[in-house]
């Protein structure tokens, strides 16, 4: 399915509800962990069958659930079994969207067109406890359910089932304008719908989400509106369980940009191909990611984010405490492969990204140089003579005027080759020349990326970028220039260890960095200690690399593929298959010792 369907609009296709297996090599564009044969069902019959004999139903979910679909879906199915249920509306309690205005207003960032600020509240102040309190059950009823998200706070007693629907779905719906931000009335310009998602929908409905995990009866994922897929909350709950012991990879996900490239496109033909360009892959940025469970050929995907309300610890390991539910690493592909440069950017402070956007801890990046062009070049840091004054009059004037800015005057550009490791901490100038593509390895934080130039180009739709040059100037370091940055922001890789077959190359980041990075080079297995650390590890050279958990698992993962490994797993063994020499990037938190004062709260 794709821009066609009625509910979504995007070129990308729909994940089909089926499994079927990659090819041997092929990049996998729908991972899933494996579980039992018959813990999983489809089909709006079968969730009739498990709700009809239980006279309450609680039918909770994440907005952006096609809530009128799936009451009229159901009802067909449970006429069919001979039950005549009565639904109520949970938003018959929430507030009128002039009194939701007025709640979010404070975190929307006003006339900001990407920032606002995290929601500090609750899913229950979007609704009038009086009103919540009044909807309750038809006694003489054989089936009462209460429907929307937010139903489990009016209190009932009964089956609660759990609705959720990716966040890149969420997206295409919005596009579509088929659904409405979280207490609106009508559905909003996609780009502040995000916005209002990002820092308020997508924060409520997610705390009250995790309030729930553990009481969950069924989970339902309704992104595909005709043909759900179900499971018993107790199966995921182990499911989660056993991931946190073992492996996981999310579901990426693809979009095209103006600058970005053909690499994408070309080396993972199975992606739609009717796009101009793929600048952005979703590898691990898991505030948006899914996780798919399989069963007996059937996929179910949940939000990233049940794995950390319910194994935080057996995920993260020692630096848990640190980060709660927050998985601290992102990684992901900036393709710009016969594309064009990224804008001209730099990311906050620590203390300015808490200040102003609620956020914990900061957008501290580097650049895996995964594959290039032999011209290929990436900028970073400014020229040794840099005049902030003159730079910022030259910015703000072709932001004004449309006069192109001689960015190499200003900027560094750097010759790269493939496995360089270009490091970025905040308030580093940077961007990735075009003929890139980067594995970008990250702090998690996404969004707080503050644009200075962009080239005079406009996004897809055709209207201007947004700029921050005032953003950027209030967190740019210019003394990280000249000599400095090849001394210090481009990783001198070095041996840390070796054994048959293998070596261990350290990657050093920054003082400024959280995390770190090895490379594992070898051609047959080699065995790795977790030694209370996650690890997120991406295949950056091979055709595939077999992993071995020591709980007994295995499972194959191909070029360019991005996994993790919980801490709780202990240790854990990679093998190359046909004794091909392979490399795989290995990212993880810092021991605490080495972390610096003020880089996290």
């Amino acid at each position: 399915m794709n821009a066609q369907d009625g509910f979504r609009k995007t070129t990308q296709y729909l994940m089909p509800a089926e499994t079927s297996a990659a090819a041997p090599g092929e990049y996998n564009i729908y991972p899933g962990f494996p579980i039992e044969n018959g813990k999983i069902w489809s089909g709006y019959r079968e969730l009739a069958k498990k709700i009809r004999s239980a006279p309450i139903v609680i039918l909770d979910g994440f907005p952006g659930v096609l809530w009128e679909n799936l009451r009229e879906n159901l009802t067909a199915e449970l006429d069919a079994l001979g039950v005549k249920p009565v639904w109520q509306d949970v938003s018959s309690a929430m507030l009128p969207s002039e009194e939701v205005e007025g709640l979010i207003a404070p975190f929307m960032g006003g006339n900001d067109p990407l920032f606002g600020r995290r929601f500090d509240g609750k899913l229950a102040d979007f609704f009038y406890p009086e009103k919540l309190s009044s909807l309750q059950p038809h006694p003489s009823v054989s089936l009462n359910i209460l429907y929307g998200c937010g139903s489990a706070l009016a209190g009932w007693d009964g089956l609660l089932v759990y609705v959720d629907v990716p966040k890149n779905e969420i997206q295409f719906r919005f596009r579509q304008g088929v659904i409405t931000n979280l207490g609106s009335d009508e559905p909003l310009l996609p780009k502040l719908a995000y916005k209002r998602c990002y820092f308020v929908d997508w924060v409520a409905a997610s705390n009250h989400k995790r309030e729930l995990l553990p009481e969950i009866d069924l989970i339902v994922d309704e992104q595909r509106p005709d043909l759900p897929t179900l499971m018993h909350g107790q199966d995921l709950r182990e499911a989660l369980h056993r991931m946190a012991h073992n492996y996981f990879r999310v579901r990426p996900w693809f979009e095209p940009g103006p600058w970005g490239g053909q690499w994408i496109r070309k080396k993972i033909p199975q992606l739609p191909q009717d796009v101009p360009n793929y600048a952005w892959s979703f590898e691990l940025i898991v505030p948006e990611n899914g996780l798919v469970f399989e069963s007996a050929g059937l996929r179910l995907e949940v939000s990233f984010d049940c794995l950390m309300f319910q194994e935080y610890r057996n995920v993260l390991g020692d630096c848990a405490e640190h980060f709660k539910t927050e998985f601290p690493i992102r990684l992901d592909f900036l393709d710009t492969f016969d594309g064009g440069n990224l804008s001209i950017q730099c990311h906050p402070r620590p203390e300015y990204i808490r200040k102003h956007f609620g956020e914990t801890f900061t957008q501290d990046e580097t650049y895996y140089i995964l594959d290039c062009e032999p011209d290929a070049r990436v900028y970073l840091g400014f020229q040794e003579d840099i005049d902030p004054s003159v730079f910022r009059t030259a910015l703000e004037k072709s932001a004004q005027t449309g006069e192109p800015v001689e960015i190499d005057r200003f900027v560094q550009s750097l010759p790269v080759q493939k496995h360089d490791l270009l490091l970025i901490p905040n308030g580093t100038i940077h961007g990735s020349g075009k003929d890139n593509l980067v594995l970008e390895i990250s702090a998690t934080p996404y969004i707080f990326t503050f644009k200075m130039y962009d080239w005079l180009r406009n996004d897809l739709d055709g209207k201007p970028r947004s700029l921050n040059i005032q953003r950027a100037f209030d967190n740019l370091y210019f003394e990280y220039k000249g000599e400095r940055i090849l001394r210090e922001f481009v990783s001198k890789p070095r041996l840390l260890d070796e054994g048959e077959g293998w070596q261990l190359i350290h990657c050093p980041t920054h003082p400024h960095h959280f995390y770190d990075v090895h490379r594992l080079e070898f051609n047959d297995r080699v065995t790795v200690k977790l030694q209370g650390s996650c690890h997120a590890l991406s295949l950056v050279e091979g055709e595939s690399v077999l992993l071995e958990t020591s709980s007994g698992m295995s499972q194959r993962f191909n070029y360019a593929e991005t996994f993790v490994i919980p801490a709780a797993a202990g240790s854990y063994q990679l093998i190359s298959e046909n004794g091909m020499p392979l490399k795989v990037i290995k990212c993880f938190v810092k021991p605490e010792s080495e972390w610096m004062l003020g880089i996290l709260p």
